[in-house]
């Protein structure tokens, strides 16, 4: 046989074959074909038993019915006692439903119809019976045929759910039921109320609540009504606190019947809200607006136009008031003035300004001038003048001659009550000595920031004073600041072990706020002789130490035992207190552990 013959045969056995092409057979193809098995019987096997159940549901149905017809035959010509016994059945049956949780569901979910519990009891009772799994059922929502299976849903009204609808109904249950949140504080907030000076043991005050949820949704408020004067000041801290005081915020604030205003941040204001205020309020007396960066000389003028009684006036960074405006201030409303608070002036209020202050507001019993730059000796000489001055607070930013202080001193000292000088640098024990002889009604003292006064002269100072016993002492940052010499010089400089012993041993008995931070002269010793056992301190409320590298554990503890009142306790850079233990209602502020929760439960 030739090429041309044999592929000519090969050709027409394809013809014949059909041209087939069959490749190779599985096991499992094998498997089906010697057993007389293939795809199309198995998919008649079961379209047939999907006829079949659909044929045994619908005789189940008709035999339902039938049932039911009979049973009313029934009971129609049944005699009284099988009647009687029939309804005692029916009723354990209808009280045994209404205590399944289908019925206390099925009875919530027709609140509002006019449908008794026997109603719903009997539609239960009557219900038909559920299809098995693998039966078919129609969905009670949509009415498309589905097979049943052991996790098909009940629907609103007892029938089985589809699959696609029984997602959609758990959607809807998961969004209806409101997510239970419990009340968390976070530890920023919980650090913020330390700071304060809070330390809060159980849930806050109605009216704390209150006030906080009004300053939640301050955008939403349109007037405070008749909320009393402390509750407005307690808002305008809260407001000020988060730097959401607006010009908006503020109109809230302006009560005409009302005779103090206070703000405490006005960063965001404009200088028409400052004449607001002065328009709405006739009756001020108490002025209090912190951070007023745009209030200008307008400002002061149209408030001097309005003649108002004004007898406290405190702004801090009124930078935009010239000289000029400030000394036409006191020639207008000094005779009234008691009380005057002005700090953190930069570019105005100069020593002539505060001498024509000297001049016309002979009635102030107050005045504090914090970070005022201007101002210097010829101020302090004029200040002298003030003779009815009981509170006088200066920081002061330039250098004085020691002299010029210990003058003031020697001129206000018998009618102060507080005596508050801060950035002194230069004077030394002649001021102490001054203080001993001249002060004799003080309450509050403070001498800080000062490298000169010695130990001695604390001693001396405290020692055989006939000054009460003080309420409110600050003697931080008085030290050495040789730091070639840590230790400091062999006679201390600034309060030390020695002075810090006689000034508890003065006025331990009634101080209820102290700071000693920065002191770092004072030896342990020293602290554990002023905590020991048996010494109390009954009305010390507040504690500054930080900076007190030979605090420890010990001596924090012995703090806490001597100090029954104790509320807040500051102790920054003191590394070795560790792990103390807080008592309750104590707030510790610094420390190893400070980012742990502070406020400890216990006894010591």
């Amino acid at each position: 046989m030739n090429a041309d013959t044999y592929h000519r045969s090969n050709r027409s056995n394809r013809r014949q074959n059909g041209n087939q092409i069959r490749g190779p057979h599985s096991a499992l193809t094998d498997f089906l074909a010697s057993n007389n098995i293939s795809a199309a019987q198995i998919q008649n096997d079961y379209q047939e038993r999907l006829r079949q159940a659909e044929r045994e549901a619908e005789r189940e149905q008709r035999e339902n019915g039938e049932a039911e017809a009979e049973y009313e035959e029934g009971t129609t010509g049944e005699s009284p006692e099988e009647k009687k016994k029939r309804k005692r059945k029916e009723a354990a049956t209808l009280a045994k439903i209404k205590q399944g949780k289908e019925f206390a569901r099925r009875k919530a979910a027709r609140k509002g119809e006019d449908s008794d519990d026997d109603e719903i009891a009997r539609d239960m009772m009557h219900q038909k019976s559920r299809p098995l799994p693998g039966q078919l059922d129609n969905c009670e929502i949509c009415q498309k045929r589905f097979t049943v299976t052991p996790y098909s849903k009940t629907g609103p009204d007892g029938g089985l759910l589809c699959a696609k609808c029984s997602k959609e109904l758990a959607k809807d249950e998961k969004k209806a039921k409101p997510k239970k949140t419990a009340p968390k504080t976070s530890r920023r907030q919980n650090q913020s109320k330390l700071l304060d000076g809070i330390a809060q043991q159980g849930a806050s005050s109605l009216v704390e609540m209150c006030t906080k949820k009004v300053a939640d949704n301050i955008n939403d408020v349109e007037e405070f009504g008749d909320l009393p004067p402390q509750l407005l000041h307690r808002l305008s801290q809260i407001l000020s606190k988060r730097r959401v005081l607006t010009p908006r915020t503020l109109q809230l604030f302006l009560r005409s019947d009302f005779d103090a205003i206070n703000i405490y941040d006005c960063g965001k204001l404009e200088t028409d809200d400052f004449e607001k205020i002065f328009t709405f309020m006739p009756h001020l007396a108490h002025v209090n607006l912190r951070f007023a960066g745009q209030m200008k000389d307008r400002v002061l003028e149209y408030m001097m136009d309005r003649q108002l009684k004004i007898k406290h006036l405190q702004l801090d960074a009124a930078n935009l008031i010239s000289d000029g405006c400030w000394r036409q201030l006191f020639m207008k409303l000094g005779p009234q003035l008691e009380g005057l608070k002005l700090s953190n002036l930069d570019s105005s209020f100069d020593d002539e300004t505060v001498v024509a202050l000297s001049k016309q507001c002979p009635n102030l019993r107050r005045l504090k001038l914090s970070h005022c730059w201007k101002i210097g000796d010829e101020a302090l000489a004029a200040l002298g003048n003030l003779t009815k001055l009981e509170h006088l607070s200066i920081n002061m930013l330039r250098d004085v001659q020691p002299t010029s202080v210990i003058t003031l001193v020697d001129k206000l000292g018998p009618k102060l009550h507080t005596l508050s000088l801060q950035g002194f640098h230069d004077c030394d024990d002649a001021l102490l000595k001054k203080i001993h002889t001249r002060c004799s009604r003080l309450e509050k003292l403070r001498l800080s920031d000062n490298v000169v006064c010695t130990d001695k002269g604390y001693v001396d100072l405290f020692t055989g004073w006939s000054n009460p016993p003080l309420k409110f002492v600050d003697l931080s940052s008085t030290r050495d600041i040789d730091n070639s010499n840590p230790n400091g010089p062999e006679e201390p400089v600034g309060l030390a072990s020695q002075g810090f012993i006689a000034l508890m041993e003065h006025s331990g008995s009634k101080l209820e706020r102290m700071n000693i931070s920065s002191c770092r002269h004072i030896s342990r010793d020293a602290f554990e002789k002023v905590f020991a056992d048996g010494r109390a301190y009954p009305a010390l409320k507040d504690l500054d130490i930080s900076f007190q590298t030979v605090m420890n554990d010990f001596i924090v503890t012995s703090i806490f035992k001597c100090c029954p009142a104790l509320q807040k306790l500051t102790a920054f850079a003191c590394f070795n207190v560790v792990n103390v233990r807080v008592p309750a209602g104590v707030a510790l502020i610094g420390g190893l552990r400070a980012q742990d929760s502070i406020v400890v439960e216990g006894d010591l």
